[in-house]
């Protein structure tokens, strides 16, 4: 490897761990139409994940640890979406709660009067990625292990 290029790779790499730019992980939709579309999208997703769970275990495939992974993954990604259903409910289909930019690191919330509390849910529901990347991981891992599964029971019929 060339020298100066792993050198500018390492200071690009230490600079965007300095100085990130913002990431948006949950995105605003134009009104009201691709809001409702989002919205619907999160409910199928979720709807989708539960039923797969329900199959998972109906057949009885989550004694395999490949698809026990899958079914852990489908559980995080029902959870996801409740989560990113509620923050764009919170942010862009209520009053309660008042999101102004101060700069570009910085939100300002202010709740309506009575709601003091929707500040520290709305906060909390923004750690979506705790719930996603679990969800990627077991996912991830599951389908290793059913590739694995499979690659081994494939090597043992040819003999």
């Amino acid at each position: 490897m060339n020298p100066r290029f792993s050198s500018t790779a390492l200071w690009l790499l230490a600079w965007t761990v300095i100085a990130p730019l913002p990431v948006f992980a949950t995105q605003q939709h134009g009104h009201p139409e691709g809001l409702y579309a989002h919205q619907m999208a999160h409910v199928l997703f979720a709807f989708s994940m539960a039923l797969l769970i329900y199959w998972l275990r109906k057949r009885g495939l989550t004694t395999d640890s490949g698809w026990r992974h899958i079914q852990y993954a489908a559980f995080f990604f029902i959870l996801w979406n409740a989560d990113a259903f509620l923050v764009h409910f919170i942010e862009e289909q209520t009053t309660v709660l008042e999101i102004s930019r101060v700069d570009f690191r910085q939100l300002r919330l202010q709740p309506q009067p009575g709601y003091e509390w929707i500040d520290t849910v709305f906060y909390l529901s923004k750690l979506d990625h705790l719930l996603c990347v679990p969800a990627l991981i077991f996912l991830y891992s599951g389908l290793k292990r059913l590739l694995a599964a499979g690659t081994r029971h494939a090597g043992s019929n040819r003999a």
